[in-house]
């Protein structure tokens, strides 16, 4: 326990003295050292230089040893896949950003996104300690396919995880983007120090992640969250939803609800930027009209998607009662601050728990750093146990 707590002060703190360490753990000198000397001779930390700037002779200075581990995490898009690589410390080493061929294996797209990462970083494949791969929708534990997803051919075969185990020797994980945003968030943004929240994902497509006592919660089939289809009020009933292309929450604030709502105002749609990216667009202005107090057709569709938002989420907020909720993806921040308060005012209309909203606060590649802090706090708890 206390080899773990130094070895978590110096992840928090960087390098530091045997002095600071004692005084941050309540630990005595002589332990202190003790722990210390077990720990360089493990090769988990390292001597690094000595303290300067302060009376008297400099200290001894100790850091976490890089070296000792790396994993990779790996986001699976339509189209193209996004590795990265961390050392231990959480210190990004290489990223990759690969195509996908039409007709190429997804284990071998996976493998080849490996393998570009890990020679940036000038390592082999299999000194990766291990691999953390996020995909929209989940394989489900119970049969090992892909559901939620029919938007990634290839991805449905129940043997891919078979393949992909065969031709990778380090651990692999598999887990949905959005809760991998949501370890994102809890680590590293909006949601640090919250242990029960909610994140709603709106970009091409809709999704949550749920955080309950401090840990996600993923469902049966690893479905919890899947809300694009949520039966809302306003918005057509689906029947078999998943084989259908609109309805739902989605119809409501899904990208080509907004370009709906924009052509209803007479607004640019601008649908060949892509859908996502053209609703972002008018969000984002939309926004900026309601922060300026100049209201007209932009800000109109601004209000008329927080409301959309806002039925959506008070399904979620009605049985989950979360402290926070957590606003991603490119829709959500779009709009900023103004948006946000938008949602959150009509939300407090609507339901009867008035969760804090707030931003996001990761905002480059969320997916991929939720996969690499979520190999990394795997990976931590088995290299940093000395207690054999």
């Amino acid at each position: 326990m206390n080899d773990r707590a130094a070895l978590d002060l110096l992840l928090a703190h960087g390098p530091l003295s045997r002095t600071r360490i004692g005084r941050l753990t309540g630990l005595s000198k002589p332990t202190v050292s003790q722990l210390l000397a077990r720990l360089e001779a493990a090769g988990l930390v390292l001597a690094t230089g000595r303290s300067e700037g302060r009376p008297g002779p400099n200290a001894q200075l100790y850091e976490v040893n890089p070296a000792t581990a790396h994993v990779a995490g790996v986001d699976v898009r339509p189209g193209r896949l996004l590795a990265g690589i961390a050392d231990v410390t959480g210190r990004t080493v290489a990223t990759s950003e690969v195509p996908a061929v039409p007709g190429e294996p997804p284990e071998t797209l996976v493998v080849r996104a490996l393998d570009e990462a890990a020679g940036a970083a000038g390592l082999e494949r299999g000194a990766l300690h291990r691999v953390v791969l996020g995909t929209p929708g989940a394989f489900d534990p119970h049969t090992g396919r892909l559901r939620y997803a029919r938007h990634l051919p290839g991805w449905h075969d129940p043997a891919l995880l078979d393949r992909l185990a065969a031709l990778l020797p380090m651990p692999l994980t598999f887990d949905n983007d959005v809760n991998l945003v949501a370890v994102a968030e809890h680590r590293l943004g909006s949601a640090c120090g919250h242990d029960d929240f909610a994140l709603l994902w709106i970009e091409q497509g809709i999704g949550a992640a749920l955080v309950l006592g401090g840990r996600l919660h993923r469902g049966w089939t690893g479905g919890a969250g899947e809300l694009g289809f949520l039966p809302v009020p306003g918005a057509p009933l689906v029947r078999r939803p998943g084989r259908a292309n609109a309805g739902g929450f989605q119809h409501l604030a899904g990208p080509d609800a907004v370009l709906a709502t924009a052509e209803r105002l007479g607004l640019p749609a601008g649908r060949a930027r892509g859908a996502a990216e053209s609703a972002a667009r008018l969000l984002a202005a939309g926004s900026a009209e309601v922060a300026a107090g100049s209201e007209g057709r932009s800000g109109a569709l601004a209000r008329e998607f927080a409301t959309g938002v806002a039925v959506g989420l008070c399904s979620l907020v009605a049985v989950v009662d979360p402290a926070l909720v957590v606003l991603a993806g490119g829709l959500l921040t779009a709009g900023g601050e103004p948006l946000r308060r938008l949602v959150e005012a009509e939300l407090a209309e609507l339901a009867v728990p008035r969760p804090r909203l707030a931003l996001a606060g990761v905002a480059e590649h969320p997916v991929l750093n939720g996969a690499v802090q979520s190999a990394l706090a795997a990976t931590r708890d088995e290299v940093f146990d000395t207690s054999g």
